[in-house]
C-alpha cells in the first residue's frame, strides 16, 4: 500500500514537470512568434563626395547642429549634456512641427563618425540606433554612410499600411538620403 501511494506521488510529481515543460515551451513559442512579428530591419545609405573627408567631417560633426546640414529639420537643441560628449540630448524639431529626441552613444573626431539612438518620436521606428561615418576614398574625395538597425514602431503581428516594415524602411531611407545629398551639396560648395 505504502509502494502504490509513493508511486502515485512519483508519478502526479513527473506529470506536473512534463506539463510545467509543455507550458513553458508553449510560452517561449508564443513570445517568439511575437519578437518573429518586427524583425530588426537595416538600412545604410552612402554618397560619395567631391571633398575631403575632413571638409564632410567639418559639416557633420556636430551632434547639435544635425539642422544646419539635414533639410527636414527646422532646428536642434541639445537638452541634456554637452555637444559631442556621449550621454548627450538632442532634441530635433522637424518642418512640420514634429520632434524626435536622441541620445549620443558614441562619438569619434579622429575617426569621423557617431553613433546615437532615437529615445522618442515622430518616425515610425523603435529600438532605433544609427552610425554616420565619413571616410576618405582618394584625394579630395570621401564617401559618408549612414547606417542604421530598428523594428518598425507597431510591433503587432498585423500593422496597418503606414506602420509596416516597408514605411519605416521607406522613411529613414528617405532620411538618410535627403540628409546625405545636402550634405554632398554644401561640401562641395567652394
Amino acid at each position: 500500500m505504502k509502494m502504490k501511494i509513493w508511486d502515485d506521488m512519483q508519478s502526479k510529481r513527473i506529470t506536473g514537470s512534463l506539463t510545467g515543460a509543455l507550458v513553458a515551451g508553449v510560452c517561449a513559442l508564443f513570445s517568439g512568434l511575437a519578437l518573429a512579428a518586427a524583425p530588426p530591419l537595416t538600412t545604410t545609405k552612402s554618397v560619395d563626395v567631391d571633398a575631403s573627408a575632413s571638409k564632410v567631417w567639418g559639416v557633420v560633426k556636430d551632434f547639435g547642429g544635425i539642422n544646419n546640414w539635414h533639410p527636414a529639420l527646422a532646428k536642434t537643441e541639445i537638452v541634456e549634456g554637452s555637444d559631442n560628449a556621449v550621454g548627450a540630448v538632442r532634441l530635433l524639431t522637424l518642418k512640420d512641427g514634429g520632434t524626435i529626441k536622441e541620445k549620443l552613444l558614441a562619438y569619434n573626431a579622429a575617426g569621423r563618425s557617431m553613433k546615437y539612438e532615437i529615445l522618442e518620436g515622430a518616425l515610425p521606428v523603435s529600438h532605433y540606433s544609427a552610425t554616420i561615418s565619413v571616410k576618405a576614398a582618394g584625394k579630395g574625395k570621401s564617401t559618408i554612410t549612414w547606417s542604421g538597425h530598428y523594428k518598425r514602431k507597431n510591433t503587432g503581428d498585423n500593422p496597418g499600411d503606414k506602420e509596416n516594415d516597408k514605411a519605416a524602411s521607406d522613411t529613414i531611407a528617405s532620411v538618410y538620403q535627403g540628409g546625405l545629398d545636402n550634405v554632398k551639396k554644401l561640401a562641395e560648395q567652394h
